[in-house]
């Protein structure tokens, strides 16, 4: 059974958002206010609406209540997110994901009953902050307060080394989770390079420079290493 998503907003992660659900096989349903943006999404949604998100009377004739999950994407108008939120709430749409743009704001949505508040710039910033603070790290995902998980590039003084002998968990208190790779083939008499992910890395495995270790760990401990020569 395919599920069914509202989207409502259609800047740039609302579009991608919706895009994404698409091409993962979901049915869609993107709304916004402006006619450009309708047009732009019109070829990929399964429907493209342009109406007043925030009038329940125009919600309801699109039947938005009838939607697995809503994803409120309207960030830059507060009043309009927390009128959509509210509106959505009040048809009796279950599962609401809506971003914010400020803790306040987020709060305000948490306490109106959503599901998951998204801060995208401000995670794309803590991003950020963590490849400028330690340029190994390649990409950061917090799971919780003090843990994430990290893509690290392998140092140097690992390369060639099996994991085991690197003894990453003993004295870092870090677990690899995987090990991406980048080898080359001949692909139809061209020789092409092309990424591998193994998933379930073996103390045997053999780490090489320029492979990039995916680790899950308390984040200071993660900072230690990735800091460290």
């Amino acid at each position: 059974m395919r599920h069914l998503f509202a989207v409502i907003g259609l800047g740039r992660f609302g579009y991608s958002v919706a895009e994404t659900l698409v091409q993962k096989g979901c049915e869609v349903l993107a709304i916004d206010l402006e006619e450009t943006k309708i047009q732009s999404i019109s070829d990929i949604a399964t429907f493209a609406v342009q109406c007043d998100a925030t009038d329940e009377r125009a919600l309801k004739a699109v039947s938005t209540q009838n939607v697995d999950v809503a994803v409120v994407s309207i960030g830059e108008n507060i009043e309009a997110s927390i009128l959509i939120v509210q509106t959505l709430k009040e048809m009796g749409v279950k599962s609401i994901i809506a971003k914010a743009i400020s803790n306040i704001h987020g709060k305000i949505l948490y306490n109106l009953g959503v599901s998951e508040v998204i801060f995208p710039e401000r995670d794309a910033a803590i991003r950020l902050a963590h490849r400028l603070i330690s340029p190994k790290v390649l990409e950061y995902l917090e799971l919780a307060p003090g843990y994430s998980i990290e893509e690290v590039s392998v140092p140097d003084r690992f390369s060639g080394l099996r994991l085991e002998e690197t003894k990453i968990r003993e004295q870092h208190n870090l677990n690899i989770i995987g090990i991406k790779k980048h080898v080359t083939r001949m692909v139809k008499g061209r020789m092409m390079k092309e990424e591998t992910f193994n998933f379930t890395p073996s103390p045997e495995d053999v780490i090489e420079k320029g492979d990039v270790l995916v680790m899950i760990g308390k984040e200071n401990d993660l900072d230690r290493f990735t800091n460290s020569d």
